[in-house]
């Protein structure tokens, strides 16, 4: 049955790696200063084919103690980087163009290739992740069959799914700022503003190391913030996979 509760933020710290590492840190100590006491972490396991805790050692140990403050961690692909030319004839939805939606193009082996091999990463740096989220939201059916076996939960862009025998599925819209054009990135801001606004009882909010480096963007992010935890209690997304549907 759907359970009904408090409103509550979920947010998502994308892209963390070696190159990325120092200023997701910043950001998720800025995310506490707002009151973000509940975070799920992103890490991407071998951006360059080099395992994460090979380049930044320091990172597992960060990550160990993000968790054990309350954080959770989830593997966000393997290498993050699209290596292969989609299959399909018919034109493809924007988000599967992007450079970072690894997984269109692969076949069931190479999908299950670079699923394992990213778990086996995170597990040998001491890193256990419970869910999973594709780089782009870029899923396709061989991988979304292999997850329900592997992760507690995976998250897609309009939804967050639970698997296993508490199998169910928490709608709600991932919302961030775009990092693209400058035209993308002009309109982003107000649009955030008004998804913020328009949230139901889940705000599920994206943010991207790319955000630090652009002072529009971090000037929305403080405004969605400030507004939302006056009414918002700040959880995971294990957290919400563990809750149910709503």
């Amino acid at each position: 049955m759907p359970r009904s509760g408090p409103a509550t933020i979920a947010v998502a710290l994308h892209d963390i790696e070696p190159a990325t590492f120092d200023r997701c840190a910043l950001i998720r100590d800025w995310l506490d200063d707002h009151g973000i006491n509940r975070v799920t972490l992103l890490v991407i396991p071998a951006r360059d084919l080099h395992p994460l805790s090979d380049r930044r050692p320091e990172i597992a140990i960060w990550l160990d103690e993000r968790r054990r403050a309350g954080d959770a961690i989830a593997q966000h692909g393997f290498q993050h980087f699209r290596s292969r030319p989609a299959h399909w004839s018919r034109p493809l939805r924007p988000r599967l163009h992007s450079e970072a939606a690894e997984f269109i193009g692969l076949d069931e082996r190479e999908t299950e290739r670079a699923l394992d091999a990213g778990r086996r990463v995170l597990k040998l740096a001491g890193i256990e992740p419970h869910g999973f989220v594709a780089p782009a939201y870029a899923y396709t059916p061989a991988l979304r069959g292999m997850l329900e076996s592997r992760f507690r939960w995976w998250a897609g862009s309009w939804g967050l799914h639970a698997t296993g025998a508490a199998a169910s599925t928490r709608t709600g819209p991932a919302i961030g700022l775009a990092s693209g054009t400058v035209a993308r990135r002009a309109i982003s801001p107000g649009v955030l503003r008004a998804a913020t606004l328009l949230a139901g009882e889940t705000l599920r909010l994206d943010v991207h190391p790319m955000d630090l480096t652009l002072p529009g963007h971090m000037l929305t992010l403080d405004w969605v913030l400030r507004h939302s935890v006056k009414r918002r209690r700040a959880v995971t997304y294990d957290e919400l996979a563990a809750a149910g549907p709503v």
